[in-house]
């Protein structure tokens, strides 16, 4: 980290070396794909073990994720509320108002996924009967929610953590922490699932004690990285770690919230798609499910690009060299666009292999398979729009992305699923178009935006 901080106050304002710069990027860009795709490929091995057990395992999965999403939306826009601040104070040299930043951030966290926690074990049924369940669906369902939900607290601030390490250009140590969560996860996921070694089998609540198990883990080193002898936290534990900065937090809060909103929204329209994706039977729902999870090796590795943008133009915005923020844009654009290249040709010829890894349902397959090749079509607007919302989040901009999102998902993609599921009755596939539609759109609308909003000559910290 001090080697980014020295070569980047270092570099001279009239010239950049791209050779160096692209470096830089990719020094970042790299431990944050590897995470990303091991994220994936664990994701896609978990489906994989819970789609061997039955479709409902799959449909327990999927209606579950909708709630728990939501608590990951909310903390993932406090992640990255703390990870503007700390990239911009970072770039300034402003070590002791970073420390602050982040102690504020981990303190907030705890108390509100705490509260969240409580709420969701108490009111799974209720929140589950959303999705107009059949009887057992909603019976499991409830049995799988109840135990997942004990992990939230780790996963919010493993969050935290995550963010605002990449925010300081350390994404190397995220990388491993989530290698060894997803490691752990798999392992204990495949023993428990499936009975391995002296345990009963215990189907998807198996899974859920796995995912659990693994967070535990994650968060354990994350805090460790923070508050070990040599950590960047380690004063404060002798200054008192319950000590409030309600100022500090409002400015987090304020920056952050709009990404969570940006996120609920998609949750929210994803309950409400969910359910109408039901009416299409439980053989459309796990091809939907499973598709998903299939998609997610092109743009969860773009995401990173994102967070990358979120990071290096913000630390460039902090050290006040707007030139410097404009070169990394370009050059991490380039990057996702060439990752997505290579995405877009696995799901678009190579459909069917990769639904096989994750089901042996014939009929799955070939459904699944066309959603692929629809999501492949949009890949290069949907991830050039995430590196756009990454640059205008470093700015401080994080209101953009919200309403774009907003006006994408309940002005397009909500109302026309809703027509095209109860109005016109008409196939899944019909409902996986509006999606395209609707990522086109917010790749135009975004466009726009970033051309209109001049994000290089704002400076969050100097207000």
């Amino acid at each position: 980290m001090e080697e980014v901080r020295d070569e980047l106050q270092e570099q001279p304002k009239a010239a950049y070396n791209i050779k160096e710069i692209n470096k830089k990027i990719l020094t970042m860009i790299l431990p944050i794909t590897i995470e990303n795709v091991l994220q994936t490929a664990a994701g896609i091995v978990s489906m994989a073990m819970v789609g061997r057990i039955d479709v409902l395992a799959v449909n327990v999965l999927g209606i579950s994720m909708r709630i728990t999403q939501l608590v990951w939306a909310l903390f993932k826009g406090i992640a990255t509320g703390a990870t503007v601040f700390v990239a911009q104070y970072y770039g300034a040299g402003e070590y002791k108002k970073m420390l602050t930043v982040i102690h504020q951030a981990l303190l907030s966290t705890i108390a509100a996924v705490i509260a969240l926690t409580v709420l969701i074990y108490v009111k799974a049924p209720a929140l589950l009967s959303i999705f107009d369940p059949e009887p057992e669906l909603l019976q499991q369902s409830v049995i799988y929610l109840r135990l997942v939900s004990l992990g939230l607290p780790f996963l919010a601030v493993m969050l935290v953590i995550g963010g605002v390490l990449q925010g300081m250009g350390n994404a190397r140590t995220p990388m491993l922490i989530t290698m060894t969560m997803n490691i752990v996860n798999i392992l204990v996921g495949y023993v428990l699932i499936f009975g391995k070694l002296g345990f009963s089998p215990m189907g998807i609540r198996g899974a859920a004690i796995a995912t659990v198990t693994s967070q535990l883990i994650a968060v354990s080193l994350g805090l460790y990285v923070l508050f070990n002898r040599e950590g960047i936290m380690r004063s404060y534990f002798n200054k008192g770690f319950f000590t409030v900065n309600g100022r500090q937090i409002k400015d987090i809060y304020r920056v952050g919230l709009p990404s969570s909103m940006e996120s609920v929204f998609w949750q929210l329209a994803a309950i409400i798609i969910t359910r109408a994706i039901l009416t299409f039977g439980e053989t459309a729902f796990a091809a939907h499910q499973l598709g998903l999870q299939a998609e997610s090796i092109s743009y969860m590795p773009a995401a990173g690009f994102a967070v990358a943008a979120t990071a290096f133009i913000g630390q460039a915005l902090g050290a006040k060299d707007k030139e410097l923020a404009k070169v990394y844009f370009k050059q991490i654009l380039k990057g996702a666009m060439a990752i997505t290249a290579v995405s877009v040709s696995m799901l678009i010829f190579l459909p069917g292999p990769i639904m096989s890894i994750l089901t042996n349902n014939k009929e799955i397959i070939a459904l699944s398979s066309i959603y692929l090749i629809l999501m492949g079509i949009v890949q290069v607007p949907q991830n050039a729009t995430g590196v756009i919302y990454g640059a205008m989040r470093a700015a401080g901009y994080t209101r953009v992305p919200m309403i774009v999102a907003g006006i994408g998902l309940w002005g397009i993609r909500v109302p026309l699923v809703w027509i095209a599921a109860y109005g016109m009755k008409l196939s899944i596939v019909a409902i996986w178009s509006v999606f395209c539609i609707d990522l086109v759109f917010r790749f135009i609308v975004a466009l726009i935006m970033y051309k209109r909003k001049n994000i290089y000559e704002n400076n969050l910290i100097s207000k």
